[in-house]
């Protein structure tokens, strides 16, 4: 469903990511970890069609993002680690204009705005303008407006940062219900314990490079040891 295929991002001489390889199945909650400055967010910017690589291709849904980005990015909804809203516009006219963006027939948008009211809790909300919204607020909108065309991938940055408990918790079990139903999530953060509770897989990046891959299921669990080993990878 995701696949890197030696991917490398230089700046100058400067290099980023350096020779990436990754496959992610579809249905797979994918955990991607590094300290700050490994490489994380330059792969994802590439994933999603933002950066170019220097070398490598990048496949999601068997589409080239930077060949075939149409069809790439129908297949995808991408959640940055600020998320971005128009602030003149409320919640409910953001979700309608990225309804249209991906040719979404206006009944069918009413219909999973009602959907998504009730799993993000955004009700209350929605008819308020950007400028008004906490960043909680924002992070439910955006996390929306990427579920509102039913991705078969969701690439997401961060997704708990600025959540109150009760949110986060909203956002945990959206996406667990998700992969169940064969959603293929890519995630990138540093909360461990997110990773410890939602992920199949983990890859730790360091300088540009994957340096540890890891299988969790219900033979093999983290069982509060990935801090410890993160660090000891990561040092």
């Amino acid at each position: 469903m995701i696949e890197l295929r030696n991917v490398t991002k230089k700046f100058g001489s400067f290099t980023a990511v350096d020779n990436l390889s990754l496959k992610i199945e579809p249905g797979q909650f994918f955990g991607f970890l590094g300290p700050n400055g490994a490489g994380k967010t330059t792969t994802i910017k590439m994933l999603t069609g933002l950066y170019e690589p220097t070398s490598g291709l990048c496949l999601i849904d068997g589409h080239n993002i930077h060949k075939s980005s149409l069809p790439a990015k129908r297949s995808f909804g991408y959640v940055p680690d600020q998320p971005y809203l128009y602030e003149k516009l409320t919640g409910r006219e953001f979700l309608y204009f990225i309804g249209g963006l991906f040719n979404m027939p206006s009944e069918e948008v009413k219909r999973k705005i009602e959907q998504l009211k009730d799993t993000f809790e955004i009700g209350s909300f929605i008819d308020k303008r950007g400028e008004e919204y906490s960043q909680g607020m924002r992070q439910r909108i955006v996390l929306s407006a990427a579920m509102l065309h039913d991705p078969k991938v969701l690439i997401i940055d961060e997704p708990i940062v600025g959540l109150d408990p009760r949110s986060a918790r909203l956002v945990k079990d959206m996406l667990k219900k998700k992969t169940r139903e064969g959603l293929t999530v890519f995630m990138s953060t540093h909360l461990l314990e997110i990773v410890e509770e939602l992920c199949d897989r983990i890859a730790i990046i360091k300088a540009g490079r994957i340096i540890h891959e890891e299988i969790q299921n219900e033979a093999k669990k983290f069982n509060g040891q990935l801090e410890t080993m993160f660090l000891e990878l990561t040092k």
